[in-house]
């Protein structure tokens, strides 16, 4: 009996360029390499060589990841919308915030925890605050 290989459901190219642009918008973000890694779920090798420009270099990522570089994405969006001042818009996810959910820590922080409900619940409130703006 022949076993079905997984289908890839992100061309590597797709994966590579979700991936720069995370990581691009985390590092202005003020994120650490192992908040990046932590948030995004990526190894510090896959990690740095993001951060490269090789045109050659090729990743593939599992939905978790893509899904994880998604909220990070939208994320950005919604800060884009939110506020005209770059500062805030790359300033507002490592500043401390005291509303209930976060209590005191900075967005970046709550993401950092690593794992898939804490982004989503830190997308959610930040989502929220585009009101209806879209």
């Amino acid at each position: 009996m022949a076993v079905a290989s997984p289908v890839q459901a992100f061309s590597k190219d797709q994966c590579v360029t979700g991936l720069r642009a995370a990581v691009n918008i985390l590092e202005k973000w003020q994120a650490s390499s192992e908040q990046a890694c932590r948030i995004l779920r990526i190894s510090r090798s896959t990690y740095t060589r993001a951060r490269q420009q090789d045109p050659d270099w090729a990743v593939a990522l599992d939905a978790d990841q893509m899904q994880r570089i998604s909220f990070v994405l939208n994320i950005h969006a919604t800060l884009r919308l939110v506020f005209d001042n770059p500062d805030n818009v790359y300033g507002f996810p490592s500043m401390a915030n005291d509303n209930e959910f976060f209590n005191g820590r900075s967005p970046l922080d709550i993401m950092a925890q690593g794992d898939m409900i804490s982004l989503y619940e830190t997308f959610r409130r930040i989502d929220v605050l585009r009101g209806a703006q879209w």
